[in-house]
């Protein structure tokens, strides 16, 4: 199993924390995004979009995270990452869709690239238009979080919602956000970030780090 990924991007960083807890093996294939390696012809080969993450498994290639870890929930079910509970499941794919659908197109790459390049929006502009969108996101993130036990959004395992809440926390606090105000967010990603599988899906972990 291959993934195409870069080390900051929060979308390859969903599939490496999922990967990880269902102990699966796979082999990084570094994508360097500021670098423009996904506009290379061999890798729209691969990625027509031009986008990380791309898993390859038997000579197969999935695309877009979140579809990813359904891909890899339906064949690789032996830990799930989904819980059995109709209700709770749907409610874990609405949280995990808010951050992939919602929050995280309005601040990933290319959109900031283009606010800063072509609206020629400041350094301070571009990081004011990135915080503000992740705390109105995490303002409703948080809300559907009042029931959690503060190690995991859902239930007591991980889920597709960690997965993806883990990368979002990491962007809030690398753009220097408060998260104060957002308890139940701040110790889901404290504790999470104690376990071997999301500790090792880390940006710094990674064979691309810089």
């Amino acid at each position: 199993m291959k993934l195409y990924s870069y080390f900051r991007s929060s979308a390859a960083y969903r599939v490496r924390i999922a990967l990880n807890l269902k102990q699966l093996s796979y082999e990084i294939q570094p994508v360097h995004l500021v670098k423009n390696e996904q506009l290379l012809e061999c890798y729209q080969t691969v990625n027509p979009s031009q986008c990380v993450p791309t898993l390859v498994d038997e000579d197969q290639s999935f695309l877009q995270s979140l579809s990813i870890l359904e891909y890899l929930e339906e064949r690789y079910p032996a830990i799930s990452l989904l819980p059995d509970n109709i209700v709770t499941r749907s409610k874990v794919r609405a949280f995990a869709q808010a951050i992939a659908c919602d929050i995280h197109p309005l601040n990933n790459l290319r959109v900031l690239k283009y606010l800063q390049h072509d609206l020629s929006l400041s350094d301070e502009q571009k990081k004011h238009w990135y915080q503000h969108w992740i705390i109105e996101g995490f303002n409703s993130l948080e809300a559907q979080l009042q029931d959690s036990n503060g190690q995991f959004c859902f239930g007591t395992q991980p889920t597709f919602a960690d997965c993806c809440l883990i990368p979002q926390v990491y962007n809030a606090k690398r753009f220097k956000i408060d998260l104060s105000a957002f308890a139940k967010i701040e110790s889901i990603s404290q504790h999470c970030l104690t376990l071997p599988a999301f500790f090792n899906a880390a940006p710094e972990q990674q064979p691309d780090w810089e």
